[in-house]
């Protein structure tokens, strides 16, 4: 018990899981009885069970299908388009100083404006198709993407470059030979980090006139108190979001197995 407590000390992997399982249980527990002991209404803690008859008849009538295709077609082609651009713009930001004056300091101006602002602008830039949804995922992880980007890159010991040109390798080489698989394994983890920024911002892209979508179902039953489809809207959001992130490090362990990652 004691070894637990040492800093990064390692656990089993039951031991692991059962701590990661007994945080779910402790909520849903929490709220059964929160739900269940008449202190907050109905109306604005629905059961687990209201949510669950929810969840089912939703995919039994398969009403929630296409919700989840709609949206997860916006998630994706948002966050591909802010990688294609991102991931290029931080390997230049963090690799050259006047690349990383002419992009860095623009980026973080843009990346603390809230995103939501830009939605009035968005509809009337690119109509109210889906083109506008996903270019509020885009701008959600571009200049999120591109300091972390950056920062990969400057994490790669200069001994490493130091070496590569005693060697006698140029500035494309040891671009293409040492700093590019250097951070494979760091990229593979910030895009983990923000294909979860694109998801936080769904709800946001499906306010652009939206009449489909795990995010517009959220926001139709807000206006109804369908607080048990709100929950069940966020819980597969939730449950969609994590079996992305969890593929994100099972494909950073086969490809990079050499990398320390998250389990």
């Amino acid at each position: 018990m004691k070894s637990m407590f040492r800093i990064r000390a390692k656990i089993s992997r039951k031991l692991y899981y059962t701590l990661a399982v007994g945080v779910f249980a402790v909520v849903f527990l929490v709220w059964t009885i929160l739900a269940g002991s008449g202190l907050v209404s109905n109306i604005f803690l629905p059961s687990p069970l209201k949510v669950f008859a929810y969840l089912v008849n939703a995919f039994a009538t398969g009403s929630i299908w296409g919700d989840i295709g709609i949206s997860s077609y916006r998630i994706f082609m948002g966050f591909l388009v802010a990688v294609i651009i991102g991931v290029p713009l931080g390997i230049l930001a963090g690799t050259f100083h006047f690349a990383e004056a002419l992009i860095q300091p623009f980026s973080e101006f843009l990346r603390y404006m809230p995103v939501p602002a830009f939605v009035p602008l968005i509809m009337v830039w690119c109509g109210i198709g889906e083109t506008a949804k996903i270019a509020v995922i885009f701008l959600g992880t571009l200049f999120q993407l591109i300091p972390m980007m950056a920062d990969n890159v400057r994490a790669v010991p200069d001994d490493l470059l130091g070496a590569a040109y005693t060697l006698g390798g140029g500035r494309s080489l040891v671009l293409r030979r040492v700093i590019l698989p250097a951070i494979a394994p760091s990229t593979m983890n910030t895009l983990r980090i923000m294909l979860g920024w694109a998801w936080t911002y769904l709800t946001v892209a499906e306010l652009v006139a939206a009449n489909s979508g795990l995010g517009y179902n959220i926001l139709k039953a807000q206006r109804f108190l369908r607080t048990d489809a709100i929950f069940g809207g966020i819980l597969i959001i939730g449950v969609l979001g994590l079996l992305c992130d969890r593929a994100f490090v099972l494909a950073g362990k086969k490809l990079f197995p050499w990398a320390e990652g998250d389990r």
